[in-house]
């Protein structure tokens, strides 16, 4: 490659093929409830998938990261939650398209009772180890495992 004169940056010949692929993006979160026994983090199952996931999903258009976070996580969970610091990005492919989800620590506000809705039918508050061991998805555990306290 020859470095322009002008700003001495590499300039690649001739034309580069491009393979669009939509960008998938999605949001969710770490939520924390603090319990005699200790912090337990809520899981969800999806019935469609028969599977335990953190809760999360797609961002609406024009939505930010940390909106769509909330929301998700309010929607699939039907706990009022507070915002925390990041807890960290994960990513996979989804049916051909790169998908990436960014989550939040987030505490339990208030909670209300579950309601099965059209993605989630079971909420569970579980330890780290529990979690660790019924979380379906590798991306996800090492998420928990890399946020976790010692002793949680």
């Amino acid at each position: 490659m020859k470095k322009s004169k002008k700003n001495g940056k590499a300039k690649a010949k001739g034309k580069v093929k491009r393979v669009q692929k939509t960008i998938i993006r999605a949001a969710g979160g770490l939520l924390w409830r603090e319990t005699k026994e200790g912090r337990k983090l809520a899981v969800v199952h999806r019935p469609y998938y028969d599977d335990w996931v953190l809760p999360k999903g797609k961002l609406d258009d024009g939505e930010g990261w940390e909106d769509a976070a909330v929301r998700e996580v309010v929607e699939e969970t039907n706990c009022e939650v507070a915002l925390e610091n990041f807890a960290g990005t994960i990513s996979y492919m989804a049916n051909g398209k790169p998908k990436i989800v960014l989550f939040w620590h987030m505490s339990l506000v208030e909670e209300q009772d579950f309601v099965p809705n059209g993605e989630t039918d079971k909420l569970r508050w579980w330890t780290v180890e529990k979690a660790l061991k019924k979380l379906e998805y590798d991306t996800e555990r090492r998420l928990v495992y890399r946020n976790h306290s010692p002793g949680d």
